[in-house]
């Protein structure tokens, strides 16, 4: 049986534990349908090593084209690609990877990600961009915009909530909080609910999702202990082991989905807004009220598990749409 092969594009190879973990879920679940992966990657040596697959250099045109000549597919995500709020260049970036797949005659997929925020004119060329593509969202915000746009899309799923942990036993005395660097008045905020849970026995461990990024934020909380990370099972596996899960970082609260443990979010994006509205979890604003949300992490606060069970669903069924299987 002749394998296809898969380009994946995201934001692959840059020490984000969140987009390693997607790279992890989409690498193996390609597989289930004996498809080969191709992930375009900052770092594509070590990508290749680490899931077992081929890899190719992101920003090199010619890595890019060959990629795409060998594979009948291209998978624009998992992440939050398709916005300018960062900057403009980031979505010219995954529009040019859409539209020279496009030209090549390959299947295009936009592939479970969060769209938006976008500005007037970034949406205007998603718009343009999107003709023709299938177009799978993880989050019914996305939805929202693309319809808003006139783009038809259809609702999946975060790939990472297909992740397993490894067996493990659950210590629910054990709080996990994951800060991001740059939002700092979110930082400030978290000293005082790690305080609070510490005053009532609980163990908090600080979760670096991104090392260079947040080991900083990570170190200064006053935690535990630090466990700073670049795989996704280790993160995995911390958050399965504990009872409860603070995160900014948006995979933070995807990882405590996948492994039933219960979470809030605190919504520096719209993407974590999303994500919790999705599961029927607690979301707070970066300026977050710190006894709330520790009221939260020491009641167990629970998400609506029938939903998150319908988000892994829907991410697991995504992969054969998007195979056209």
């Amino acid at each position: 049986m002749t394998r296809t092969t898969v380009t994946v594009s995201g934001y692959y190879g840059f020490g984000n534990t969140g987009d390693e973990a997607i790279a992890l879920a989409i690498t193996r679940e390609l597989r289930k349908y004996s498809a080969e992966p191709l992930l375009l990657s900052n770092t594509p040596a070590e990508t290749a090593r680490t899931y077992d697959c081929q890899s190719a250099e992101r920003m090199k045109p010619a890595a890019v084209l060959g990629a795409l000549m060998r594979s009948r597919v291209l998978l624009s995500g998992g992440g939050g690609l398709l916005q300018d709020k960062t900057s403009a260049r980031t979505l010219t970036y995954y529009l040019a990877i859409i539209r020279l797949a496009k030209f090549m005659g390959r299947r295009v997929v936009v592939f479970n990600q969060s769209v938006g925020p976008l500005s007037e004119q970034g949406g205007r060329r998603v718009a343009r961009a999107l003709r023709g593509v299938t177009v799978i969202v993880r989050d019914q915000g996305s939805l929202d915009t693309l319809g808003s746009l006139g783009v038809r899309a259809e609702l999946g799923g975060d790939p990472a909530l297909l992740l397993s942990a490894a067996p493990t036993v659950r210590d629910l005395k054990r709080v996990i909080v994951a800060p991001r660097g740059d939002v700092t008045d979110a930082t400030a905020k978290l000293r005082d609910v790690i305080r609070r849970l510490q005053a009532e026995g609980r163990h908090v461990t600080a979760l670096s999702f991104m090392p260079d990024h947040d080991d900083e934020a990570a170190h200064s909380l006053g935690a535990n202990d630090v466990i700073s990370t670049r795989d996704p099972q280790v993160a995995l596996d911390a958050i399965a082991a504990s009872g409860y899960v603070i995160g900014v970082r948006l995979h933070a609260v995807i990882l405590a989905a996948a492994t039933g443990t219960p979470f809030s979010g605190v919504a520096y994006d719209p993407k974590v807004q999303g994500f919790c509205a999705d599961a029927g979890a607690p979301a707070h604003p970066t300026d977050l009220n710190a006894e709330q949300v520790a009221e939260e992490a020491l009641r167990r606060v629970v998400p609506d598990w029938n939903a998150v069970e319908d988000m892994k669903l829907r991410a697991a069924q995504s992969f054969g749409r998007a195979l056209n299987r």
